[in-house]
């Protein structure tokens, strides 16, 4: 374990900022947590910019060292305090390529280009602007990617072997996305989705993110 300082994380309340702190409990980290909002104004003050120059959430810090960016503050924090006990980054090259082929696929085709825009549209439509074509479009893409991971996913507790990786911090954070849309799930989505439900550091993680 290569600890660097104390952990300090920036941003709540939404499934990106969710994902860092879930990686966090289940390393059984200590940290503090910042829990700004995006668009509340929070990340435009002059000490976050200073930060975090992006603007957005989230963000954190290891001692001297920031990182934003969901994926790349999960990946981070593994490889510096995973432990065969936790969580670990796959082992040979060809299993690491194997977790970057599916973070990549749930972070570009279900977050990125299908849940993203309906937030942006939907949610966030009194700044973006309605596109009801766009929300209506970016939903039947989800539903055919949540198909195709929904077969691979069929009987398994994991995405890849027989522990938690990052690529299940993905692709559940993103199912729990879907369902607060309004998608119907499969079984086997379901049953995979609560099979990390019942994880003690998700629910710590939930509890934190969403903290009123």
């Amino acid at each position: 374990m290569q600890k660097k300082g104390h952990i300090e994380f920036w941003g709540a309340g939404t499934m990106r900022t969710f994902r860092p702190l879930w990686v966090a409990e289940e390393l059984g980290l200590k940290y503090t947590l910042h829990g700004i909002g995006p668009r509340t104004g929070e990340t435009q003050t002059p000490h976050y910019t200073g930060l975090n120059p992006k603007q957005k959430v989230p963000f954190m810090t290891d001692g001297s060292f920031g990182l934003s960016e969901s994926v790349a503050i999960s990946r981070y924090l593994i490889e510096c305090y995973g432990t065969d006990d936790t969580m670990v980054l796959p082992s040979t090259i060809e299993s690491r390529a194997r977790e970057d082929e599916w973070v990549s696929y749930v972070y570009g085709e279900l977050d990125e280009t299908s849940l993203y825009v309906m937030r942006r549209h939907g949610d966030l439509r009194g700044i973006y602007g309605e596109a009801p074509a766009a929300v209506a479009s970016a939903k039947a893409y989800a539903e055919k990617h949540l198909e195709v991971v929904a077969q691979f996913i069929n009987g398994r507790d994991f995405l890849l072997g027989d522990r938690l990786g990052l690529a299940d911090v993905m692709l559940v954070s993103c199912l729990d996305w879907a369902v607060h849309y309004g998608f119907d799930l499969t079984d086997s989505l379901l049953r995979y989705q609560a099979v990390h439900h019942g994880r003690d550091a998700y629910g710590r993680a939930y509890d934190a993110n969403y903290a009123k």
